[in-house]
């Protein structure tokens, strides 16, 4: 436990980031439980729309929470939002029970070969054969702790130990979007053409972002993913197939 802004023992601090902005620290590593503390924490903030608030943005292991102090409404003020905050996290973390609202969401792959280039050099890498490499990545769901890096594109892990592998050495210039990626035991899924350093090991031809969708981002933090193992056949269906 420890002391937040109001100098009351809670399991997370409260801490200045910048002049309109608090960001709500819940631990200093990866982890699922964090990252779903961090989930919980994002969706009951939005539900409480205390006064002020701008934007709430969850991360691995904290959630960022924008302000406007234009927007303090009714004799509003900084302390009274620190206040509605402690408050609404004090209910809403009393359980471990995960955001109402979390999903599952399949997310077919196409791994190796021509869409997966890295594949085998990640088997190697860890001592195993590219199919075991697909069984471990695509058995069991995994978590989407935040999205960033490009609109869309989502942080989703923690994989089994034995994947254990970082970046490249080399990054690309270009990585296709829809690209299956690993590295420090998470997944990317680049939503566009775009630089990378991490693993390519498949490729989805699910649309990770679209401007014209709603929403536009097809995962979300909180979100559980399964990752679905197809052949190539598939994929080229898939890909034909209207969104």
């Amino acid at each position: 436990m420890t002391s937040n802004a109001l100098g009351r023992e809670t399991a997370w601090t409260i801490v200045p980031q910048g002049d309109r902005c608090l960001l709500l620290v819940f631990g200093d590593g990866i982890d699922i439980a964090t990252g779903r503390r961090c989930g919980t924490a994002a969706a009951a903030l939005r539900a409480a729309r205390l006064p002020g608030v701008s934007d709430i943005v969850p991360a691995f292991n904290s959630v960022a929470v924008h302000y406007q102090p234009r927007l303090f409404k009714d004799g509003a003020t900084l302390d009274r939002l620190v206040a509605g905050i402690g408050a609404t996290l004090e209910t809403a973390l009393s359980g471990d029970k995960p955001a109402d609202d979390a999903r599952q969401v399949d997310i077919p792959v196409c791994y190796g070969g021509e869409y997966g280039p890295d594949l085998e050099d990640v088997a190697r890498h860890c001592g195993l054969t590219p199919r075991e490499v697909i069984r471990l990545h695509s058995g069991t769901p995994a978590y989407v702790f935040m999205l960033g890096f490009a609109p869309g594109a989502p942080y989703i892990g923690i994989h089994d130990r034995k994947l254990a592998i970082g970046r490249r050495d080399t990054p690309r210039t270009v990585v296709p979007a829809g690209s299956v990626a690993i590295a420090n035991l998470q997944t990317m899924i680049y939503p566009n053409a775009s630089p990378g350093g991490w693993n390519l090991i498949g490729s989805t031809p699910s649309v990770l972002f679209d401007a014209a969708r709603e929403p536009a981002t097809l995962l979300a933090p909180g979100d559980t993913v399964r990752f679905v193992p197809i052949g190539p056949d598939d994929y080229l269906a898939l890909k034909r197939a209207p969104t």
